[in-house]
């Protein structure tokens, strides 16, 4: 027979189907060469397909059109004599009842090739259940090398699901697949360790515009379900209303972050509004991360929450983060994560270390309420939320802010969080005008304000004794958000609460002969006393809890403006009442004066 069996003049189309004529002369005959993974659903009677014979017989030839699809070509209608492996071009007559499918051979004259790529039926993540055949479209969002099997974590609008795909023991399978790759997994739905899992027949990586358009509905999908859900603030509050566009987008860019499986890192200050920030904040994320993997230890993996004790992001924090996301990329495959800084983050004195993140293009979000320095750190951000950027002040805390960002990530959690804002306003001694209101909702929930007071003073107490660590359980149980145990949440801040006090008292103690004292031409008060000469060291409370609770004795003693200074042979904690301090131009200004000293601060 002819070696091209359509014609000398024949041409190839990529894509299309029986119905697609893309590209092709209107007036041409047109002939369908599928994909070996095309079947029975991709074929119509009265086209044309490219057909390979696998069998003759004496009343005619069986041919296939794809690996799935074959049928007779009946001696009747055949003009020429094939054998196995031939190709030629035939005409579908007839798709019986019984699924046998008949053909009759046609002139190739003039024929143009159209190849059909095998479209199989996409299955939502979302819809996968045990024991079915599925094909899942979606980007690679993680890739595991383990001991045995490869891994792949595969995420479309619906979800994200693993998938396992084995070469052999501890050999990458299917290495052309790289991360951030959108592809077709098809495999049988199976369960690991009780969680949903794809047992691969197969991976293949998409491209051009099949890629273009499948990363374009993933893209519409997530932005969508990203959107933060509508929630009334806990209390109204006309300045806070400033920042709720901000905390919105914050919202939407962490449930996005979700979505597309990257982990996230939280670091927070260590101490009670700190914790009373990142507590709901890690809450409703692993609630998220949940749904978003249908896998309960997913908030273990992706989630990470830490302390951090300097006023502002050392280099011996960002070193120690960095580290963790380049093993987690090295030996888990993860995608580098999305860094939120909490009651942190937002001077001049975090940029040499968002700098070193820069380095990684990591994504890194701000919530503080401490003064900023927006001109040096916004260029290094994704996103940051400050009141003294609407005019406002400290006296909206972190914690307040981050209570309603968490609800907007998810709002069941709304009835955990009634009383975390009242904390964290007790804790960082807010004058907030929402601070009645705030009191009054908790008080409503069972708090009043000596449980405040309580939960704050214990609190501050485990971050003083937990040091770097998060103290997940424990910190959960004395704010009682996700505490299964009423009884024990009681016993735990009364406990913490007590040894925090009699602490105190025996440093006041320690330190009051030491105090020095004058009054200023302004008539404010400055108090102040050597830390390290006088104080209790190695114990609680720290320098900066020492001077706090000096500056609180001494505010209430006089009524008058108080400045309080406790210092060291490297270190000054300043605390103000009635006398506004702007801590960074008094670092730049001793910079000045001292040159070479390396005066920093926050």
């Amino acid at each position: 027979m002819s070696e091209n069996p359509v014609g000398e003049d024949a041409d190839t189309t990529e894509g299309g189907s029986p119905s697609d004529r893309r590209d092709v002369p209107d007036d041409a005959t047109l002939v369908y060469d599928l994909d070996p993974d095309c079947t029975v659903d991709d074929v119509a009677e009265g086209a044309r397909y490219l057909v390979t014979v696998n069998g003759v017989v004496d009343y005619g030839v069986f041919v296939d059109v794809s690996d799935s699809v074959s049928g007779l070509v009946h001696e009747s209608g055949l003009s020429g004599e094939y054998a196995v492996g031939d190709e030629f071009v035939v005409r579908l007559t007839e798709i019986r009842e019984n699924g046998d499918i008949a053909f009759e051979e046609v002139d190739p004259a003039d024929n143009q090739v159209v190849r059909v790529e095998h479209e199989p039926e996409i299955t939502l993540i979302d819809d996968l259940r045990r024991g079915e055949d599925a094909v899942v479209e979606g980007e690679l969002t993680q890739i595991k090398q383990t001991g045995g099997p490869t891994i792949f974590h595969v995420g479309d609008e619906s979800g994200i699901v693993a998938a396992a795909a084995f070469e052999e023991a501890g050999v990458r399978a299917y290495p052309e697949a790289e991360l951030g790759d959108v592809v077709r997994v098809a495999g049988e739905v199976g369960l690991h360790d009780g969680v949903r899992q794809l047992e691969v027949e197969d991976v293949t990586v998409l491209d051009g515009e099949t890629a273009e358009a499948a990363r374009e509905r993933l893209d519409e999908a997530r932005t969508e379900r990203a959107g933060p859900e509508a929630v009334d603030p806990l209390v109204e509050w006309p300045e806070f209303e400033k920042l709720r566009p901000d905390l919105e987008d914050l919202a939407r860019l962490l449930r996005r972050t979700v979505l597309e499986g990257r982990p996230i890192r939280v670091r927070h200050h260590a101490d009670g509004d700190g914790m009373c920030a990142a507590v709901p904040v890690q809450r409703a994320l692993e609630n998220f991360i949940e749904e978003v993997h249908a896998d309960p230890d997913a908030g273990r993996h992706l989630f990470k929450r830490l302390p951090s004790k300097a006023p502002f992001y050392e280099m011996e924090d960002v070193t120690r983060d960095l580290n963790f996301a380049l093993e987690g990329r090295a030996r888990h495959g993860q995608q580098l994560p999305f860094l939120l800084m909490l009651d942190n983050g937002s001077t001049e004195e975090d940029t040499p270390a968002y700098r070193n993140l820069a380095h990684y293009d990591m994504p890194i979000a701000v919530v503080d309420h401490h003064h900023p320095d927006p001109e040096a750190v916004d260029p290094l951000l994704d996103a940051h939320v400050n009141p003294y950027l609407y005019d406002e002040d400290y006296s909206i805390t972190t914690g307040m802010m981050c209570v309603e960002l968490a609800r907007m990530i998810d709002p069941t959690i709304t009835d955990d969080l009634r009383h975390v804002p009242a904390v964290a306003g007790v804790s960082d001694r807010s004058r907030a005008d929402a601070m009645a209101d705030y009191v009054d909702l908790a008080e409503s929930e069972g708090y009043d304000r000596d449980d405040l007071d309580d939960i704050g003073e214990a609190l501050d107490y485990a971050a003083h004794w937990l040091r770097y660590s998060s103290g997940h359980s424990v910190v959960n149980d004395v704010l009682n958000v996700g505490c299964d145990d009423e009884e024990r949440h009681e016993e735990l801040v009364e406990f913490l609460s007590g040894r925090a006090a009699r602490d105190v008292d025996e440093q006041l103690d320690a330190v009051e002969d030491h105090v020095d004292h004058e009054t200023l031409e302004s008539d404010a008060h400055l108090y102040r006393i050597d830390l390290d000469r006088w104080a209790h060291r190695f114990t609680y409370p720290a320098p900066g809890k020492t001077t706090g609770e000096l500056h609180d004795t001494k505010v209430q003693e006089t009524g008058d403006p108080v400045i309080t200074i406790g210092y060291g042979p490297d270190f000054a904690v300043l605390r103000s009442d009635g006398v506004r301090l702007d801590i960074p131009r008094m670092v730049e200004e001793l910079n000045e004066e001292l040159p070479g000293a390396g005066v920093s601060g926050g």
